[in-house]
């Protein structure tokens, strides 16, 4: 595969948007922080299917990180994205500065309220405000007519959704499964942290939401208890700290008591100093 073109400012990616559009070239658009794996490559794979110019943003986003998280210390290895965005069949990789996202004196924000309360919301103040603004204006450089996300980061996932549909922006918006590793473990960039034993014991949190998945199928409805198994387990995995286990709508992401309609079973852990999140869409009767 020939490797992709690097475009670096927002007026040269937004000039070139314009042209494939004026072609009627089809835009699809995978955004990243870099650091790709698999379960990137397969959202590449997916917008090569879905479009005639396939165009990966990296951009390691500041304004989505707490002060007391690792924005620092994200990992980062451009020569090896290339190399897999290639493989992928990307056209484009854009590459963006922090200075030319948010300028000296930028303070403009997209905030969506009700979806980015409660699970990660909470626990990351100005998190998805973060997300929300960052991908606004990745797509109003790119201009994609599709755009793939993955389903591991799932409450990201709606808070998009509700982006591109509150603002109209035209825009199709395509949540991929989650891509793990054999063991179940969901990848993300961030199991790069995590020492030998964290990894193996990290385990159980596919193994928790797959049994609460499996006593929904049996006919448990009450969301409470399907959560309390799930703490169960994951704690017998020794984490350093569970941050939350927790069910809810899966569409309007609220909070519900009992199993009457899909809800999204989601979990943060710490093992170590590493956050990991999963979830698992879990329906009445299996």
């Amino acid at each position: 595969m020939p490797a992709p073109e690097i475009i670096r400012t927002p007026k040269e990616v937004s000039a070139r948007a314009d042209a494939w559009r004026r072609a009627g070239r089809r835009i699809a658009f995978v955004p990243t922080m870099g650091y790709l794996h698999r379960g990137h490559v397969t959202l590449l794979e997916e917008g090569r299917a879905r479009g005639d110019v396939l165009v990966l943003s990296i951009f390691v986003n500041p304004t989505q990180f707490g002060p007391r998280e690792d924005l620092a210390r994200y990992p980062r290895d451009l020569e090896g994205d290339l190399a897999k965005a290639a493989g992928a069949g990307t056209d484009v990789v854009y590459l963006p500065e922090a200075g030319d996202m948010y300028p000296p004196g930028y303070q403009t924000y997209v905030e969506v309220k009700d979806l980015a309360r409660g699970l990660c919301g909470e626990r990351r103040p100005g998190h998805f405000r973060g997300v929300a603004t960052i991908v606004a204006k990745l797509f109003c450089a790119v201009k994609p007519h599709v755009a793939i996300f993955g389903e591991k980061d799932y409450q990201q996932l709606q808070v998009v959704r509700r982006l591109a549909r509150d603002l109209d922006l035209d825009v199709e918006i395509v949540g991929i499964p989650t891509v793990r590793e054999p063991d179940g473990l969901a990848m993300s960039s961030r199991n790069a942290y995590l020492s030998s034993d964290d990894r193996a014991r990290a385990t159980c949190l596919h193994r928790a939401l797959v049994k609460a998945r499996e006593a929904a199928a049996g006919g448990e409805r009450d969301v409470a208890a399907l959560c309390a198994l799930a703490v169960g387990i994951i704690s017998a995995g020794q984490p350093t700290r569970i941050d939350y286990v927790e069910a809810r709508d899966a569409e309007t992401l609220q909070p519900v008591a009992r199993l009457e309609r899909p809800v999204v079973m989601a979990l943060a852990v710490f093992f170590g100093a590493t956050r990991l999140i999963d979830n698992v869409v879990i329906q009445a009767g299996g």
